[in-house]
């Protein structure tokens, strides 16, 4: 079983990146992936992300136990506007949580009054929070900003995307130091050179670090080879199955 826990969707063809739900079949089926935790990939009009969520809804049941659906939320288009959206990707939607990437959206991951009061939403209604963290946005997506969350709410489950990663600069030593401090935080390692990776699942133990191949940015079976290849002798094969699917099933909370 591999769960891809990082993966973008969208019906538009804005990028050469962009990746419907049928072109991510094709590459699920390449890779040997089973299940893909979606979010979108926001458009470039930034205010047509309900129409371009409403469509990773649709394929979440189009493609029911493949495509796991996820929210994003973008602060930057106004208080109501973000609860709206916020509401209807938690009860309307019934996904399992909402990311937050301060990087694309451009706000601080833990701003007071643009993000926490809808992060307090979403540990009231015990969903996941997802956070981009990279030196893409140095200053509003920094691994602290996670740490400053997670001991706000330390029952909160929250997924922390990139490892510190995204970007030439390399986050991963603060990444590792929260996740070491924070025990409801969980890393999807995407977008992050090979050794951090390694030197994450030394430190902090391979039941605290997901696969995700920040599909379509990258190719999914150049990822899973990448994930194989890099594992070998390193963890065992119960190790590898928390790895590849059993951690971010827990945190999901999926059998």
């Amino acid at each position: 079983m591999i769960i891809d826990a990082d993966v973008h969707l969208s019906p538009l063809r804005e990028y050469e990146t962009n990746m419907n739900a049928e072109m991510l079949m094709e590459s699920m089926e390449e890779a040997g992936v089973d299940k893909a935790l979606c979010w979108v990939h926001r458009p470039y009009i930034r205010s047509m992300l309900p129409e371009v969520q409403r469509y990773l809804y649709e394929s979440s049941k189009r493609y029911p136990g493949k495509i796991l659906g996820f929210g994003w939320v973008d602060p930057r288009l106004g208080q109501d506007n973000a609860r709206d959206e916020l509401h209807r990707c938690l009860y309307e939607y019934g996904f399992y949580g909402v990311k937050f990437n301060g990087a694309q959206n451009e706000h601080m991951n833990d701003d007071p009054e643009m993000v926490l009061p809808l992060v307090e939403e979403i540990a009231r209604c015990n969903a996941v929070l997802a956070l981009h963290t990279g030196a893409d946005a140095y200053e509003g997506t920094h691994p602290h900003r996670v740490r400053n969350i997670a001991k706000r709410y330390p029952e909160l489950k929250i997924l922390m995307v990139h490892m510190g990663g995204a970007a030439l600069s390399d986050l991963s030593a603060s990444a590792i130091e929260v996740v070491k401090e924070c025990p409801n935080v969980t890393i999807i390692g995407s977008d992050i050179r090979a050794r951090s990776l390694l030197k994450g699942i030394r430190e902090v133990g391979p039941d605290r670090i997901c696969f995700g191949s920040d599909t379509p940015f990258e190719v999914m079976r150049a990822e899973v080879a990448k994930y194989k290849a890099l594992l070998q002798g390193v963890v065992g094969e119960e190790e590898k199955e928390l790895i590849f699917h059993k951690n971010i099933s827990r945190v999901l909370g999926i059998g």
